[in-house]
């Protein structure tokens, strides 16, 4: 499965993929399509930043 380290981050963080997508301002079945291929650098680092904000909004 590609983009383990999104989605282990997420997990981990108790973040949930349909809030990474509400972020984004995308729906949550258009994030779990693009998670299928690997994402460039730089996407990934925004989509780090996100977990990073809500992670804190709930802890």
């Amino acid at each position: 499965m590609t983009n383990q380290d999104i989605r282990r981050t997420a997990a981990g963080a108790g973040v949930k993929l349909w809030q990474i997508a509400e972020a984004l301002g995308i729906a949550d079945c258009s994030l779990s399509r693009k998670l299928r291929r690997e994402l460039p650098q730089e996407e990934k680092e925004r989509i780090f930043e996100i977990i990073k904000n809500l992670s804190q909004e709930v802890g």
